[in-house]
């Protein structure tokens, strides 16, 4: 007992002095009225939200978060035999169950790959997977990365916590009336719509598995171009996961503690902490008063007396004026997002792109009242809808905005796609059952204004025979370089004529058949696009290659057949006339 009071005297030493330290350290550091372009990833808040900060324009939703704080002790990447025994549980806290640190670490590979540019550690996915759930409750997950059973945060009913109505229909949470954080990672339906991904391979996107979950907190985190290795860009990331000072101060020094090492420990073996931000009560901690200074009841202001009448007495002066009707007890106060009536455009332009390039302008929308006015820290969730493969800065196909003083939402620029088409933005109220605003958005194909050849080598061969040349031209584009432009190459009979000649050059396929149209072509990343070998039949004379890209761009190539020169052959040589006999010689007969 002696011992163990000894480890909990040295543990609550540890986190004062950490906690004052962390908040002087940092406070430096958090950018003021930090906010995200995406909230709506609800996981545990703390009690009492951060002076300044708010629910709306964070992921947070006030849900009960763990507090502990890391081991006395830096974790060893290699424990002794005897480290795992009840006389040192520092080391099974500091230890992570094998399949949940093998989610993080392959999230941090895939994110490696996808956005390199963020930097991000797979200790920090551990730090915000402790704090969330206590590494999914120890570790307690089946083979393929599922927690045993679902990991559910309070429902989010504006009591005690933010007001998030149903946006699942209960498919995630089973709850068809409010919203509830789920999973290992603590997301909340809403956003794991938009945010979620498969990390498993197993062709679902599941919140409750700690490989879809730690894949989707990656790519949460790393978002709006964020580079994780700066801590600027470190703390609003882990502040837009939860807007709340105490949570920044706490997934900071569980990261620094996990990145000084640890080691793995077997599925289920770990310990779940014990301290939460809600005390365990499930609701939000509400401090009460000292039993020696019991809460005074106000007294009614005492009637202002009128002034006398001449002659007369003093009339009393009526009592307070009857109030309206008092809002029932227990019912919250209307949010902004409960205000809102309808999405009003706000002056977006045409949305249009090229294949490939950034559109120029950006979507704005308004939030009003049912007269019109403007509604402020409401969000809007962006989605994008269609056969495309455009998406927002940051690769992601949905952006989450709050509206400002304006009431307008502005989103991250978008990012067109190789796929040419139309395809629509839905703009809906997150939290509100309301009609959505879309916006129609067209991705045009790469185009080209000008061709013209890298070689001016006449091109001929003769009947029979395979051009030596291949020919190679450049497209451009308002003077610049136009790559991966469709283009189409084709024989034509004349420039005149533009039908397919059935005679003279040709391309093959294949399998070796006679070609003259060539569709699917695409010039390089250098604007350059090379033709096959051409190939002559037994017809000579002129002939026409054209070749046409997307923009309008074409080029006329003359392409020459000549005839075989003619060799000699034996019959066509003069041979020698025959010696005539001495009988037929010419001698003169004899006279008679």
């Amino acid at each position: 007992m002696a011992a163990q009071f000894g480890v909990r005297l040295r543990k609550t030493a540890f986190t004062t002095a950490v906690a004052a330290a962390a908040v002087a350290a940092l406070s430096a550091s958090q950018a003021p009225g930090a906010t995200t372009d995406e909230p709506g990833r609800q996981s545990a808040a703390d009690s009492q939200p951060t002076p300044g900060a708010t629910t709306e324009g964070s992921a947070t939703g006030n849900s009960p978060y763990y507090t502990d704080l890391p081991p006395l002790n830096s974790p060893t990447p290699a424990p002794s035999p005897s480290a795992t025994t009840p006389a040192d549980p520092d080391a099974t806290e500091a230890g992570i169950p094998a399949t949940v640190l093998d989610a993080y670490k392959k999230a941090e590979a895939e994110l490696a790959s996808s956005k390199p540019g963020c930097n991000l550690p797979w200790q920090l996915l551990a730090a915000i997977g402790k704090v969330e759930s206590g590494q999914a409750r120890g570790g307690r997950v089946t083979a393929d990365g599922t927690t045993v059973s679902p990991i559910l945060g309070p429902q989010l009913d504006g009591n005690g916590f933010a007001l998030i109505k149903d946006t699942d229909n209960g498919a995630y949470d089973g709850n068809s009336s409010y919203d509830q954080a789920i999973g290992p990672m603590q997301f909340i339906p809403s956003t794991w719509a938009w945010a979620g991904r498969d990390g498993n391979g197993d062709g679902k996107k599941d919140p409750n598995n700690v490989y879809d979950a730690a894949l989707a907190a990656g790519h949460y985190l790393c978002r709006n171009g964020w580079d994780l290795s700066t801590q600027a860009d470190l703390n609003r990331a882990i502040l837009s996961y939860n807007n709340s000072q105490e949570y920044l101060n706490l997934v900071l020094t569980w990261l620094e503690y996990y990145r000084k090492g640890t080691h793995e420990i077997p599925d289920g073996s770990g310990s779940v902490p014990s301290n939460r931000s809600d005390n365990g009560t499930g609701r939000t901690a509400i401090p009460s008063p000292t039993p020696t200074e019991p809460p005074k009841t106000p007294r009614p202001p005492k009637p202002s007396p009128r002034p006398e009448k001449p002659g007369g007495p003093t009339t009393p002066a009526p009592g307070p004026s009857t109030p309206g009707k008092p809002t029932p007890p227990g019912t919250p106060a209307p949010t902004p997002t409960d205000t809102v009536d309808h999405l009003e455009d706000a002056g977006t332009a045409t949305l249009t792109a090229t294949a490939g390039d950034r559109f120029s302008q950006r979507i704005s929308t308004r939030a009003e009242t049912k007269s019109g006015t403007a509604v402020a820290k409401v969000r809007i969730r962006f989605t994008i809808l269609g056969d495309t493969d455009a998406t927002f800065t940051g690769g992601e196909s949905v952006a989450t905005v709050v509206t400002n003083s304006s009431g307008v939402a502005v989103t991250p620029l978008l990012q067109a796609g190789e796929k040419t088409g139309d395809f629509t933005v839905r703009a809906i109220v997150v939290g509100r059952t309301l009609p959505a605003l879309g916006y129609k958005a067209t991705v045009t194909a790469r185009a080209a204004d000008t061709l013209t050849r890298t070689s001016d080598t006449a091109l001929t061969c003769v009947a029979d025979g395979e051009f030596a040349d291949q020919v190679q031209v450049k497209a451009t584009y308002k003077g610049a370089v136009a790559d991966k432009v469709a283009a189409t190459a084709t024989l034509i009979k004349s420039t005149l004529d533009p039908t397919v000649n059935d005679k003279g050059p040709y391309f093959k396929d294949a399998d070796g058949k006679t070609v003259r149209t060539l569709t699917d072509l695409q010039t390089d990343e250098n604007g350059l696009l090379t033709l096959p070998k051409l190939y002559a039949d037994d017809t000579t004379g002129t002939f026409m290659l054209r070749i046409t890209t997307t923009g309008g761009a074409t080029l006329n190539v003359q392409l020459t057949v000549t005839a075989p020169e003619a060799t000699p052959t034996p019959s066509d040589s003069t041979t020698a006339t025959p010696s005539q006999s001495p009988s037929e010689s010419t001698s003169p007969s004899p006279t008679s």
